[in-house]
């Protein structure tokens, strides 16, 4: 049996929301977990100063997980706070540390906490990298990830697209990529009507889904349009929008009006919490992701856990994991193509095949592929 290793994640968890950053760390830690190690994750007690948070509240109103050892220790824009957690880990002497990098305005804080970590000559500082130059530009990010890229000993990237970008911050250390696992922890697939009569939604109807965070550079705003010229063919079509609002909704509900879509736009603007994740997924027919850029996301693999038909865009990552015309199409940016995908896929009745291989696809997702990655980067 494999001697037991002293695994570190630092990064989002407990007690903030789940979403894309928290769910990812805890699953990842239970993946190590699997394989007999013991992980300690050291999530924020300050993540964001709240007039930098765009959305409602950062904190999770559920239960804390019962099989996870969370640390509520790390205050990102406190330099005493980073000093203090770094020289506790150094002592700690854990054989890997993990942290999450998706922002440059973390690279002061995981930076300076890493750098104190490896003064004890045995911990390996390995990053798995959603982001390294933002979709979101601010001055001084480059400068900020240059920071924290020199304090890492490897990368993980999840996207092609992300690998090169690393090479533009440092050419020698080891890096590799790795896909977005499947996001598994959303519940099992329910039946459609099950989950529409959930949802009290018309079983007869036909429903598109957009979930996740809304940022402007995700697109919602085309898939609107595309979504009017899509209509006034097939009345029976719905969109589902399910997610909190990141930016300013009014542009959006701006569209909407325009084009008299109040009847057949949903949208669900609160932050969807996890037990309710599979009721949107299971009652659509296909998810739209029409991302104007992005490097990997999240949602595709929730999608692929609910063995979903994707309409995505040719940007970052995305294309790379969809494979266009088997799991679903891969498009470009463009409000005419994003329409006449959504409609290919009903009047060629795509839904059964698409969704089978899903099934098929989502196989080589798997968190061992992830924890095998970091493993590479250590050995």
């Amino acid at each position: 049996m494999a001697e037991k290793r002293k695994i570190v994640i630092i990064g989002t968890a407990y007690p903030f929301r789940g979403g894309g950053l928290s769910t990812y760390n805890e699953r990842l830690a239970r993946a190590f977990m699997q394989k007999g190690d013991d992980v300690v994750i050291h999530t924020f007690s300050l993540q964001y100063p709240n007039f930098l948070f765009p959305g409602k509240t950062q904190y999770s109103d559920g239960p804390a997980p019962k099989d996870l050892n969370i640390k509520i220790s790390v205050n990102s824009i406190n330099p005493f706070n980073w000093l203090k957690i770094g020289r506790k880990l150094r002592k700690y002497n854990a054989d890997i540390v993990i942290m999450k990098f998706w922002i440059p305005f973390m690279g002061p804080c995981l930076g300076t906490i890493a750098r104190l970590i490896k003064k004890n000559k045995h911990s390996k500082i390995i990053s798995i990298i959603d982001n390294i130059i933002p979709h979101e530009k601010r001055v001084g990010d480059w400068a900020l990830a240059k920071y924290f890229v020199k304090s890492v000993d490897g990368f993980v990237a999840m996207s092609e697209s992300v690998l090169d970008d690393l090479g533009k911050f440092d050419s020698a250390k080891p890096k590799l990529f790795c896909a977005h696992p499947l996001y598994d922890n959303y519940g099992e697939i329910m039946p459609k009507e099950v989950a529409k009569l959930k949802l009290a939604l018309y079983p007869s109807l036909n429903y598109l889904l957009f979930f996740g965070f809304i940022r402007d550079y995700k697109g919602l705003d085309l898939l609107l349009e595309a979504f009017s010229i899509c209509v006034k063919k097939n009345k029976s079509l719905r969109l589902i929008v399910a997610g909190e609002f990141y930016t300013d909704p009014i542009p959006y509900f701006n569209i909407i009006k325009k084009y008299n879509l109040d009847d057949f736009v949903l949208m669900y603007n609160d932050f969807i919490p996890d037990e309710k994740v599979a009721e949107y997924f299971c009652a659509s027919d296909v998810v739209v992701q029409p991302y104007k850029n992005a490097t990997q996301s999240g949602v595709t693999q929730i999608a692929y856990h609910f063995n979903k038909p994707m309409i995505v865009t040719n940007v970052g990552g995305l294309a790379e994991i969809v494979p266009d015309n088997k799991v679903g199409y891969v498009v470009t940016p463009d409000i005419n193509e994003i329409a006449a995908a959504i409609l290919k896929f009903y009047e060629e009745r795509k839904e059964e095949e698409f969704s089978k291989n899903a099934e098929i696809e989502k196989v080589k997702y798997s968190w061992d592929n992830m924890v095998d990655a970091v493993e590479k980067l250590t050995s």
